[in-house]
């Protein structure tokens, strides 16, 4: 049987304090988040409360605010050993702008038109209901029948829920509901008045040659169909003439709203010079509850003896420390993110005063980290999700980043440079005949850039551009 021991090891291990962490998070948020963060931390600690902003008032941030000379560090509360705080799991806030009546208040409008019984009209309505945004049915009809069974008591099944959604196909805009894009386009085709034979050969080929069609073997469409080109090209006019999302034909305004940019930052140039600024005008500040620090004082000057009244002074001492931390934390947030976009300004300057992405020079996180004497990490959370409003409009941070690329006479110029001209080839291509990697990599090593045709590929899927057998038109 094997001794057992007992050694003490020394070792040195980096811990982020509670209030670390609370800046990391407050970093992380744009603008809007910060707003929402900001409102939930009032109600929270009843010491934090709102400062009304006077209209001469400099907007460029939350004002520091001490209480250090109210505060004994004598006793240390509970919650400083604590985190409280959001993480990238929670449900983030989504800014947004109402619109008109929903898609689903037009359809179930419309299902009173029908001559519908009660039970048909509650499965129309909550098939209705599962409809998403684009206008399709993407649950399986099983698992809804087992959704309305435990929801509203009703026992179904798939065949019943398929008679009642052959009903919602007849409703407005065309296709919806479908399961697929192969049955919307068929709704869509079926709805149309006249019958042509071109829409006849379009029929046929959605319903029997739909994966030859989705991948554009248009020669072997073609043999199949007996047709010649010609004739071809007016048979894929009448599809392209549908619509892939048909709740988007439908204007008056989406099942949810619309979600808008707001910018973190503003930028503005005059006679060359540049004017930055945190865009804070909605971003409440706060300060320390005079009365609670009125109340400490009181606490602390009459020398608490009951249990009672010591439990009160600590929870108001704790309050108040937790409301400091949080109002240096936004401080310190409005500097960091000040500090690292006057570096970007600084090192994209070129770009900022013409607003051409050709003048983006290349810049990765870690350039901007050695200017600002700031971590890489920090910077990637100034930068996530933030958005900075120039003369050239709203920007997202992170396309001003890129990877640096040589040429041949052992320059560097900017990936964004690479992924224009790879646009404007792709632009100005014979549709009949789309460029391949190959030559795509072939005629950028013309121009002087050493690419591999794996690094086209690459872009072009991150210009959202398919392959050239997907380009392909006729």
């Amino acid at each position: 049987m094997a001794e057992l021991s007992q050694s003490q090891v020394l070792r040195q291990q980096q811990t982020l304090s509670p209030q670390q962490i609370q800046m990391i998070k407050l970093l992380e948020l744009p603008t809007l988040q910060l707003e929402q963060r900001i409102k939930a931390e009032i109600e929270e600690n009843p010491v934090l409360e709102e400062q009304e902003r006077s209209e001469d008032e400099n907007d460029d941030g939350p004002k520091e605010i001490s209480v250090d000379e109210y505060i004994r560090e004598d006793d240390t509360p509970s919650y400083k050993t604590k985190a409280n705080n959001y993480s990238k799991d929670d449900k983030q806030l989504t800014p947004t702008i109402s619109g008109g009546r929903s898609l689903h208040e037009y359809l179930l409008e419309q299902l009173g038109y029908k001559n519908l019984d009660e039970r048909e009209m509650t499965l129309a309505r909550f098939l209705v209901g599962s409809i998403d945004d684009d206008g399709y049915l993407r649950r399986d009809l099983e698992a809804v029948a087992d959704d309305i069974s435990f929801m509203l008591a009703i026992e179904t099944d798939q065949n019943e829920l398929e008679q009642v959604l052959y009903i919602i196909h007849e409703l407005e805009p065309a296709g919806i509901g479908a399961r697929d894009l192969q049955e919307c386009l068929v709704l869509q085709l079926e709805s149309l008045s006249g019958e042509s034979r071109e829409r006849q050969m379009a029929m046929k080929i959605l319903t029997h040659y739909f994966e030859e069609f989705t991948k554009k073997h248009f020669e072997k469409l073609m043999g199949r169909l007996g047709i010649d080109e010609n004739q071809f090209r007016n048979v894929i006019e009448e599809i392209m003439h549908l619509s892939p999302r048909p709740g988007n034909l439908y204007d008056g305004g989406g099942s949810e709203t619309i979600p808008y940019v707001t910018p973190d930052f503003l930028i503005d140039v005059q006679n060359g010079e540049f004017t930055l600024k945190l865009n804070s005008w909605n971003v409440p500040e706060v300060r320390v509850s005079k009365r609670y620090i009125d109340m400490l004082r009181s606490m602390q000057g009459g020398k608490a003896t009951t249990e009672t009244e010591k439990a009160t002074l600590q929870f108001v001492k704790g309050k108040i420390d937790s409301a400091k931390w949080f109002i240096q934390a936004i401080q310190q947030r409005h500097d960091t993110l000040m500090r690292t976009m006057t570096e970007i300004l600084d090192f994209q300057r070129a770009y900022f005063l013409s607003g051409e992405k050709s003048d983006l020079r290349p810049m990765i996180l870690k350039d901007i980290a050695e200017r600002t004497d700031l971590d890489v990490s920090t910077i990637s959370r100034v930068v996530n999700s933030k958005y900075v409003q120039t003369r050239w409009g709203i920007i997202l941070l992170k396309e001003l980043f890129s990877e640096a690329m040589l040429t041949e006479d052992g320059g560097e110029v900017s990936s964004h440079e690479i992924k224009q001209i790879l646009k404007d080839c792709i632009d100005g291509e014979d549709k009949r005949h789309p460029i391949k990697d190959e030559t795509l990599m072939e005629i950028l090593n013309t121009k002087g850039y050493r690419i591999a045709r794996r690094t086209v590929a690459k872009y072009r899927e991150m210009l959202g551009i398919p392959v050239a057998r997907l380009r392909k038109e006729l």
